[in-house]
Formats: structure tokens, C-alpha cells, sequence
């Protein structure tokens, strides 16, 4: 089984901490939304993975690439790098990695995380990941005829199912998708000017492919702060709830309080202060004599005499919340 997974530009919606890494390496409780995304596939999936190719811009940098490879190697896998030189659609990223495009794979986008109990039914020529949702019409959905797929429609303004397509796709034969994607490439096939995944889908259907659905019981959005935030607390939960241990031995805890869920990493120091629930703090960061609730804190981060809720900082950032000299950077945000 192989893994591929297309992690496009590094994110403006969530500038500026998109700005140093891509927004797919930023730790949610302490791991990076595309391990967090890959460990959870492998976990559903039940296979041996060979290999994970991720497909990405050159300007992520040889650290980035490193960090990549790393978390294929976690998983026993070949960590594999592509490029892709020009935002042309979701079926020209994917093709990207064409070379690893063979047997049975597994297609990512890297923005999402999702929690599931279902069994891969590797009997079907493809396995579409969809969550049930309130409103279907933000959404491209599956309709269905029994356990079958029988149509994809982006974004019904008219009911016609409530299964949202979350962006992970199984595919029994990566030679297959490889060639219908190839046929849309060849033959200049777009929608807006972009190379879709979901014209080559609609070839495979009509050319009688048997496409199921698996239904995931949670969907975690990383699109922007407010929902990584937000996810970042979901996350906590679940992983608390699990009876994980997300407290680091190596913190650092003076007359301070912790309300779970947290994770605290490693060498964390906190200094009269309190911090839960649903807060992640990044690895050596410091925290004095503030108060910390549903908030995502990267690494090295130093924040003191602070209230935060609902606040995302970055790597190496430092907050006072008796500021009275500031300087911010480009897409800085003080709410």
C-alpha cells in the first residue's frame, strides 16, 4: 500500500504561521497534521505501508523535505518528495507523483484529520472517505444506491445526500487512476482552468468501477486558525479519552495549575499560571503568570502576563500582555 499525499502551497489562511513551515507540519497536541493524518490512514487501512510520496513546492526547502521523509520512516515506509510547480487542480497535483502511482494507494489531502471504525473494503475498485454533515450544500457529496456510490455532486444547492466528501480516497489499482487522470492531462480537460480529481472519478464510474463509501465518525478541518483551534481541542479530547499521556515528564511546573486535555511538551516551563483545558504547548516554550485556555502554542514560544482563549501563537514568538512597545510582522493579528 502506498500513501500519497498532495500538500500544495503553505497555506494563506493561515498566515503568518504558514509562513516559516507549511501549514500540514503545524502540531496539533504536539504532532504535525500530516503525521496525525498518516498514522490515523495506516491505523484504518490495516496494511503494510511501502511508501508515502508527498507532493509539494520547491520553496518548502530541503528541512521540510527531511522532516517528510522522517515521518514516513516513523511508519516503516519510503518517504518519497514531488514537486508540484504550478497550482493547476487537485488531478495535476496528484499526478505529480505519477512514478509512485501503482497497486493499491491511498490519496490525502494534507488538511484534514479524522477519526474512524470502519474496515477498508479492499473488494472495491475505490473506498471514498465521507462524514455525515448538517449542511450537505457546502460540501461535494456521494449518493448512494444501497453500499454503492452511484454519483458525485459538488455542492447541491437541492438535497440529494448528507455524506461530505473529507478528501481521502482509496484506490484498488494506482494504474488505473494514473490513466484516467493522464486521459484529463492529455486532453486539456478542466473546470475553472484546473485539472480535477473528480472528472477522472466520473470516468471510472461510467466505465462501470465500483466505488463505496467509508464513513468516518469525526472530520477535523485545519483550513484556517479559528478551526485548527478548534480542532487542536477535539483533538485533546479524544487523545485524553484514550488515556493517552500528554503531560511531558520534562515540564517544568511551579505553583501552576494544568486542566485537561493539555499536552505539554518536553522542557515546558510554566510559572504561576493556568493553563486547560484543550491547550497544547510546544516544546521549550515558557509561560508566567498567565492564564491559557482552548489555545494552540507552538515551540519556543515565551508568554507571560497573559489571557488568552481561543489564541493560536507561532514557533519562537514571544507575547507580553502588558505590551506597550509592539512590533509585528506581515499577517500579524492582535484580536
Amino acid at each position: 500500500m502506498k500513501i500519497i499525499v498532495p500538500m500544495a502551497g503553505r497555506g494563506s489562511r493561515l498566515r503568518p504561521h504558514t509562513l516559516t513551515i507549511p501549514k500540514p507540519l503545524i502540531p496539533i497536541a504536539g504532532k504535525p497534521i500530516v503525521h496525525r493524518l498518516v498514522e490515523d490512514i495506516a491505523g484504518v487501512i490495516n496494511q503494510e505501508i511501502e511508501e508515502i510520496a508527498f507532493i509539494i513546492h520547491k520553496d518548502f526547502g530541503t528541512q521540510v523535505e527531511t522532516d517528510l521523509v522522517a515521518i514516513a520512516e516513523k511508519l516503516g515506509a519510503k518517504g518519497t518528495i514531488y514537486y508540484q510547480e504550478q497550482p493547476l487542480g487537485t488531478a495535476h497535483a496528484i499526478m505529480s507523483a505519477k512514478e509512485s502511482m501503482s497497486g493499491p494507494i491511498v490519496v490525502a489531502y494534507a488538511d484534514t484529520l479524522f477519526r474512524a471504525d470502519f474496515t477498508l473494503d479492499t473488494t472495491a475498485d475505490s473506498v471514498i472517505w465521507v462524514k455525515q454533515v448538517e449542511d450537505p450544500s457546502a460540501f461535494g457529496v456521494v449518493k448512494l444506491d444501497g453500499d454503492s456510490i452511484t454519483d458525485f455532486v459538488e455542492k447541491p444547492k437541492d438535497f440529494v445526500s448528507d455524506l461530505a466528501i473529507i478528501g481521502i480516497y482509496y484506490f484498488k489499482s494506482g494504474e488505473t487512476l494514473r490513466s484516467e487522470l493522464q486521459y484529463l492531462l492529455d486532453n486539456d480537460i478542466t473546470k475553472g482552468g484546473e485539472y480535477q480529481l473528480t472528472d477522472g472519478l466520473e470516468n471510472m464510474k461510467l466505465k462501470g468501477l465500483r466505488f463505496v463509501p467509508g464513513k468516518v465518525d469525526e472530520w477535523m478541518d485545519c483550513g484556517n486558525k479559528n478551526v485548527t483551534v478548534e480542532t487542536n481541542s477535539r483533538l485533546l479530547g479524544f487523545l485524553h479519552k484514550d488515556g493517552e499521556n500528554l503531560v511531558s515528564d520534562e515540564a517544568k511546573i511551579e505553583n501552576s495549575t494544568i486542566i485537561p486535555p493539555c499536552f505539554i511538551d518536553k522542557d515546558v516551563i510554566l510559572i504561576n499560571s493556568t493553563v486547560g483545558p484543550n491547550v497544547s504547548l510546544g516544546k521549550s516554550t515558557h509561560v508566567t503568570d498567565s492564564t491559557i485556555k482552548n489555545s494552540l502554542v507552538q515551540t519556543h514560544a515565551h508568554i507571560k502576563n497573559a489571557n488568552l482563549d481561543n489564541a493560536m501563537i507561532g514557533n519562537h514568538a514571544s507575547f507580553d500582555g502588558n505590551f506597550t512597545s509592539i512590533s509585528i510582522g506581515d499577517y500579524s493579528v492582535l484580536e
